[in-house]
């Protein structure tokens, strides 16, 4: 068992580790509207903690950050989120360690799922394929992302604690944040 960094995730008793909705945000480069939307929507849910009313705030787990990482990609690549949700719900049913061996391959409209180098090559060869999103490189980049940023445990969030703040620059949100802390 390796120590745990100074700096980085605090783990909580039963191992389970969580990243505020900001963190996520900075992790990720996505603005916190979006992350609030993909969350109401469920295109990603918090899975350490969701939001259960005011003054409550979503904690996500490191899985999390990685699949949104991943709709970050294939939205900047122009796939529909129509698209991007079928891929996401695949993605769901693996583990984390499953996750990093997946490459993703779009040719803009449908979303293929790789996981050998030959069933690239396959997919390439046969035309389809546009762009490719190595997930082992998004877990990567998250996990670098993160040495820096701040984690909490996941246990219940002490009543009377603030809500998470806003990333900056979205007025929209710390007007909501402001109306329910007045």
């Amino acid at each position: 068992m390796h120590e745990q960094p100074l700096e980085g995730p605090l783990v909580g008793e039963d191992g389970s580790v969580g990243y505020r909705g900001v963190t996520a945000c900075q992790a990720v480069g996505i603005s916190y509207r979006q992350l609030d939307y993909w969350a109401r929507t469920t295109l990603v849910v918090p899975s350490v903690r969701d939001a259960s009313g005011s003054g409550t705030s979503r904690l996500y787990s490191f899985r999390d950050l990685v699949v949104l990482k991943v709709v970050k990609r294939l939205l900047d690549a122009g796939v529909s989120l129509q698209n991007i949700r079928r891929a996401i719900d695949t993605l769901r049913s693996h583990g984390v360690e499953d996750l990093a061996g997946i490459t993703l391959i779009s040719d803009g409209t449908t979303v293929y799922e790789c996981r050998s180098p030959e069933e690239v090559v396959d997919l390439l060869q046969g035309g389809q394929g546009v762009f490719g999103i190595a997930i082992g490189g998004a877990f990567k980049e998250i996990q670098g992302s993160l040495s820096h940023l701040p984690a909490e445990p996941a246990a219940p969030q002490p009543a009377g604690e603030r809500p998470e703040e806003p990333a900056a620059g979205d007025e929209l949100a710390a007007r909501r944040a402001r109306r329910r802390a007045g």
